[in-house]
């Protein structure tokens, strides 16, 4: 739900604080990933790892239901109009990157109203607006006609020397770069952009007549069509600063329940994004009980130096029950107790290598990737 009016000038504002007073709910009780709900939908991905844990998740979303991108019978236009309703004004639609509220049935309207955004760039990989990849709803969404232009098909990216990108006259809080091929959307859609091309990654692995999409972490120019999005660490990054809201959960309900009947497991399972991309590659996913929002918060922790040669320091906000390492086929090399809210690992007598780093605490479990280079 976006609490915001059209008389209002600073939308964005108020779309953050209606962000922060869903977290702040979710302290009441937890908002976590459905498990009882979802188990049957993703069991046969659980107790799986790396490239098995990918291809078992791709089984389970693929085969979905196709639907055109134009068309008199249900299309492209007619989901969007539901998927991305404004709840409070249910004829009109939610602009991604601009957080703006407009008509409904102005969908294009000769240049004046809104169109379909592409997040994962139809350009990259080439597909353009064909079934499948080019109509696929979980990474479609309603954009400002002169954004999109903007937006083009520019790598994801924090950017360096920002430029605002406005809407209107309306700052959106979308920001591109002046100096590189990049665009940063405003702070509460980072994850949900993280999400959608998460789960583009997983969704489209080369099948037939299907591009094989991947993530890298070198920043594309905006003639390249190879099936490659940019950029991969920042996009991680995102989805850990910007959780899942009720927001995503509705939307990836209802495209599951009235349209295509598949779901996006980034929204679901936000934890599959370190087992596939993340600190827990390696690590076979094993999905755990209800974890608050608050412990969530307090099992973060800081790793650094990293890629390390002798040692590793760790930061806590609180006090964990234990510290394990494990290599990259997961067993256990070091195991201690912390005794206080910051200390030091001597990795010196470790082979180079991608190690885990678990941070126990009651109820939950952290992870990060280690890089160990002498």
């Amino acid at each position: 739900m976006h609490f915001y009016t059209l008389f209002v000038v600073n939308f964005r504002q108020l779309l953050l604080m209606q962000k922060s007073l869903f977290l702040f709910l979710g302290l009441a009780f937890t908002l976590t990933s459905a498990i009882a709900q979802d188990s049957a939908y993703y069991h046969t991905a659980f107790n799986s790892q790396d490239d098995t844990l990918k291809a078992r998740l791709h089984n389970i979303i693929s085969n979905h239901i196709e639907f055109p991108y134009s068309s008199s019978s249900t299309d492209v236009w007619d989901i969007l109009k539901d998927t991305d309703k404004d709840t409070l004004n249910t004829n009109n639609v939610i602009l991604i990157y601009s957080n703006r509220s407009v008509n409904a049935a102005q969908e294009y309207n000769n240049g004046s109203g809104w169109n379909r955004e592409h997040v994962w760039a139809k350009s990259r990989g080439n597909f353009g607006n064909s079934k499948g990849a080019g109509t696929d709803v979980h990474h479609l969404r309603p954009c400002d006609i002169s954004v999109n232009s903007t937006r083009n098909n520019r790598n994801f990216d924090d950017c360096v020397t920002c430029v605002d990108v406005i809407d209107n006259g309306f700052n959106t809080g979308s920001k591109r770069d002046a100096s590189q091929w990049t665009f940063q959307p405003p702070s509460n859609v980072k994850g949900d952009v993280a999400r959608m091309i998460f789960y583009m990654v997983v969704r489209y692995e080369g099948d037939p007549g299907e591009p094989d999409l991947e993530l890298t972490n070198t920043l594309l120019n905006n003639t390249s069509q190879q099936p490659l999005h940019a950029r991969w660490s920042t996009l991680l990054d995102w989805h850990r600063q910007d959780p899942v809201s009720n927001w995503e959960r509705t939307r990836n309900l209802v495209i599951y329940n009235d349209y295509q009947q598949n779901r996006n497991p980034f929204i679901d399972y936000p934890e599959l994004a370190e087992y596939l991309f993340g600190d827990s590659i390696g690590m076979v996913w094993k999905p755990q009980t209800f974890v608050s929002i608050e412990e969530e918060q307090l099992t973060r922790f800081e790793l650094y130096p990293n890629p390390t040669n002798d040692a590793v320091t760790l930061r806590f906000l609180q006090v964990p029950t234990e510290v394990i390492v494990r290599n990259s086929k997961g067993q256990e090399v070091k195991k201690y107790q912390p005794t206080a809210l910051k200390s030091q690992v001597n990795t010196q007598d470790l082979a180079n290598g991608i190690y885990i780093v678990e941070v126990v605490h009651s109820s939950a479990v952290s992870r990060k990737r280690l890089v160990v280079s002498h």
